[in-house]
């Protein structure tokens, strides 16, 4: 699964297409330099129970790192995985 990336320097996502179409996406906004603000992730239907939502937020911290920026979790998905997940500690703001 290819999780490709987007970034206009106000805005980004990590999105998942198939055959052209954007099937899953986790949106952000640029909140100074050194933080990124995840608010939305959208997962189709169709994909519900693969693990997309959760290697959405595994490219993001992936960027965050290389990077070096923070994350602020605003939407409840990845607010909720950064809980479970403390291995991803390091990028959380």
């Amino acid at each position: 699964m290819e999780i490709k990336h987007e970034d206009t320097s106000i805005k980004g996502r990590f999105y998942y297409e198939i055959d052209g179409q954007v099937k899953a996406q986790m949106t952000y906004s640029h909140a100074g330099t050194d933080k990124i603000i995840i608010d939305h992730t959208e997962v189709d239907e169709s994909l519900k129970g693969q693990g997309v939502g959760y290697k959405l937020l595994e490219t993001s911290v992936a960027y965050a790192r290389d990077k070096q920026i923070k994350i602020l979790p605003l939407c409840p998905f990845a607010a909720a995985v950064f809980k479970k997940r403390t291995q991803y500690s390091d990028v959380l703001f």
